[in-house]
């Protein structure tokens, strides 16, 4: 990567140059201050700040319950650390379907309380009003098609999503539909890589998979995943980089130790 690469901040026009050219996009998640900061300063293009909050940092079992003042929590303190990543709040389940005017009401305090650059959302044609009017305000927007886990109650499952034709084929009408609206990006999560690269191919806006094959624009998974600090958690398209499980427990059973036998603090670690 160029030092010019690595300072520039990111933005939805890069994004739209990075697959231009062919780059491939890196995208994580964080929620907080320290870890954002870390991603920030290892060259990732996009920090996620998901939804899946509620299941990292607040332990629920679906991202159904964590609510707009959380996700702002969240985003403010990702934003605060960022100085190149482009970084992009989820809008929590119930602040966007189904009402148009709250779902603008939600994605303004998003931007004006994180400082964030863009939002996302859940859902094609369902939400197109939605989409509409948070886009006629200037506030940009990246679509999320395929498993919607917001969706959980309605589908009971988190299989792969789009297998059958019929399905496939609303996936690819609502990406086309998302792309002609508006949406700078979209994330396709758990779906055929088949369907992914069609997808990537067809059109004009960055394509980022999550368990969607390698042959769209780039990538995104939670980092708390990736590092292997949450690990009963282990579909096929997560690779985990690192073992922070073990690392982390080994650690604070030395503390204990420590603590527990007068070891700690030494001489040297008193006044």
């Amino acid at each position: 990567m160029s030092t010019e690469s690595t300072l520039r901040a990111v933005t939805t026009y890069r994004l739209s140059e990075m697959k231009q050219r062919g780059e491939k996009i890196a995208m994580l998640t964080s929620y907080d201050y320290s870890m954002a900061r870390i991603l920030d300063a290892a060259g990732i293009d996009v920090i996620l700040v998901g939804d899946s909050a509620a299941n990292v940092m607040a332990g629920f079992e679906t991202t159904v319950p964590i609510t707009l003042d959380n996700m702002i929590y969240h985003g403010r303190s990702v934003a605060r650390a960022v100085k190149r990543a482009l970084v992009v709040v989820d809008l929590p389940f119930g602040t966007y379907q189904g009402n148009s005017k709250e779902a603008l009401a939600s994605a303004v305090r998003i931007m004006k309380e994180t400082e964030a650059d863009a939002v996302k959302l859940e859902g094609g044609e369902e939400v197109m009003e939605s989409v509409q009017r948070i886009l006629s305000a200037g506030i940009p927007i990246m679509g999320h098609l395929g498993l919607t886990p917001q969706s959980i109650h309605k589908y009971g499952t988190y299989s792969v999503r789009a297998k059958e034709e019929a399905e496939a084929e609303k996936l690819v009408r609502d990406a086309y539909l998302l792309e002609e609206a508006g949406c700078f990006a979209l994330v396709l999560e758990k779906i055929p890589a088949v369907l992914g690269a069609r997808v990537a191919s067809e059109l004009h806006i960055p394509v980022i998979g999550i368990g969607a094959g390698n042959g769209v624009d780039g990538q995104v998974l939670v980092a708390h995943d990736m590092l292997g600090i949450t690990n009963e958690f282990s579909p096929r398209f997560l690779r985990r980089y690192a073992d922070l499980h073990s690392v982390m427990t080994e650690a604070f059973s030395h503390y204990v130790s420590d603590v527990k036998g007068g070891d700690f603090p030494s001489d040297k670690e008193q006044y």
